[in-house]
């Protein structure tokens, strides 16, 4: 096995043993705190452009299968782990984690402190780094150098949308998917629940998705800075009067956005599968699945039509949002849990309840003006 480096732009060094592809990657450095669900997370496309450090020491040791996947195509630019199980144990097991990585040319690196390496994200931030072969005749210098002359992607949520609208037949609510970098369990969830699903583009103007009459909108997860997407807050501002919307994630932040408040950049953002989340309307503590490197500022919330629903008890960042006129909510964690607890899934229910409300409430509307249904 060869040695590979990972060099961070603050200019430490760590060395180990490289595994899955021997290509050199640069991105920027993230953890992720679950113990188990490592194949849903470098599977997931909210990770565009990341290299992600599993902060559990020892990873692949159920191998990877066919159900698990969150997307056909994972986006990580590498993947960091203390130890690499080479001989994986499971009954679902297909294929080694080492194999699969590189079947999908992604280089990752083992055996290395990822203790310290979290520390340092913990202290000083989420930063830029280069996974390459530890032999290569290239000084540090040099490295650092192009490390620091590299830009963190902008155009990731274009990467890693569907390219075209599809449909994903049911009998149920008529919904639209908009796909910021979607993960297989919204439509999981949704499908579940028998929705006639038309998955559409990031850029589908509000126009183009009112032609569909859907009876709701979801608007999904996906990777990087929500304002890199002016065109989805134009589109979610322009349809927020006339459409039951639910966001996840992305979607949440951009949600907020279109409704006046504000975003910002967290030091090392949330990831891992046991966040705990206060309800405020309920009073009730959930424990969920985060994956994000931005969050809605509390303070933007003030003046606009939004109002506070959830909260992280770990830092009392923004966990949920309501519209106080319009049938809109969302949340920043991921309620299909995809990997994690299932406390939240009962989100897409209340979606479910939201959209008959509003037809109801449409419905006595047009009765009163006596108009015939």
């Amino acid at each position: 096995m060869l040695n590979r480096k990972l060099v961070l732009e603050d200019g430490t060094i760590f060395t180990g043993k490289a595994f899955g592809s021997l290509n050199k990657s640069v991105g920027e450095v993230v953890f992720n705190t679950g113990m188990t669900g490592y194949q849903e997370i470098f599977s997931d496309p909210s990770y565009c452009g990341q290299i992600v450090t599993m902060t559990y020491p020892l990873i692949g040791n159920y191998g990877v299968n066919r159900d698990d996947f969150e997307t056909i195509n994972p986006s990580i630019h590498g993947l960091v782990v203390k130890e690499m199980c080479e001989m994986p144990s499971n009954f679902r097991s297909e294929e080694s984690l080492d194999s699969y990585l590189k079947a999908k040319d992604i280089p990752a690196i083992s055996g290395i402190d990822t203790r310290k390496l979290t520390k340092i994200i913990r202290k000083h931030g989420t930063m830029k780094a280069i996974l390459t072969e530890a032999s290569l005749e290239v000084s540090e210098k040099d490295e650092l150098a192009a490390l620091s002359n590299a830009t963190f992607m902008r155009d990731q949520v274009e990467r890693v949308s569907t390219v075209k609208p599809y449909v994903v037949p049911g009998r149920g609510y008529r919904i639209v998917l908009v796909d910021f970098g979607m993960k297989h369990g919204i439509l999981r969830e949704l499908t579940k629940r028998m929705c006639h699903i038309t998955v559409v583009p990031y850029h589908y103007s509000a126009e183009e998705i009112l032609r569909l009459k859907p009876d709701g909108i979801m608007l999904t997860n996906g990777p990087g800075d929500p304002k890199d997407v002016p065109e989805a807050i134009e589109m979610i501002a322009t349809i927020i009067n006339q459409v039951p919307i639910f966001g996840i994630c992305l979607g949440h932040q951009l949600l907020a956005l279109a409704c006046g408040a504000d975003t910002e950049k967290m030091t090392f953002g949330h990831r891992g599968s046991n966040h705990p989340v206060k309800d405020l309307e309920e009073d009730r503590t959930y424990i969920t699945s985060q994956n994000h490197g931005y969050a809605v500022t509390a303070d933007s919330l003030v003046g606009t039509d939004l109002v506070l629903t959830q909260i992280a008890l770990n830092d009392s960042s923004v966990e949920g949002i309501r519209h106080q006129a319009f049938p809109a909510f969302s949340v920043q964690y991921h309620p299909e849990s995809s990997p994690g607890p299932e406390d939240t899934s009962h989100l897409f229910d209340a979606f479910l309840t939201e959209i008959n409300t509003h037809q109801n409430t449409v419905k006595e509307a047009l009765a009163c003006q006596n108009v015939q249904i």
